[in-house]
């Protein structure tokens, strides 16, 4: 039996910037956004916070680096992309295609709450945040 394709859904964009409050007010403020939530992530020595717009699917992630943490490099002004987020059904499975292609995971898989991510250098050395969401099955209701 084929094995179904693993399905990939681009989900975000993160960007890198110096001051997280002040990129949190201009987007809420001038662009309309949402904050949904704002996270200290240990595991990059850095905090990052996901903004929506209303009827929005996709989302931005503003992300923010300790001078130490193994992410960042050096800040250069235009060069603000820091990673592109894709949500995958089998993790492991496109972990080690990806791995298997020459793109192995430079960091984690960490597991958050619901979430397990994993970062890997692509293409050009864009950085790619593949992720899971374990999500809850919904129970069925029984015909009565």
């Amino acid at each position: 039996m084929k094995k179904k394709p693993t399905r990939v859904k681009f989900g975000y964009t993160g960007i890198r910037v110096r001051d997280l409050d002040g990129a949190i007010d201009f987007f809420t403020k001038y662009l309309g956004m949402k904050l949904r939530s704002r996270v200290k992530a240990d595991w990059s020595k850095g905090e990052f916070a996901n903004l929506v717009s209303k009827g929005g699917e996709h989302w931005l992630e503003i992300n923010w680096y300790s001078d130490n943490s193994p992410i960042a490099v050096p800040f250069r002004e235009g060069e603000e992309l820091d990673h592109l987020g894709f949500e995958v059904d089998d993790f492991e499975g496109l972990l080690k295609k990806l791995s298997d292609a020459g793109y192995p995971t430079r960091i984690g898989p960490v597991r958050m709450g619901v979430w397990e991510v994993a970062f890997v250098q692509g293409f050009e050395n864009i950085w790619l945040d593949i992720y899971k969401i374990r999500r809850k099955a919904r129970k069925r209701r029984s015909k009565s």
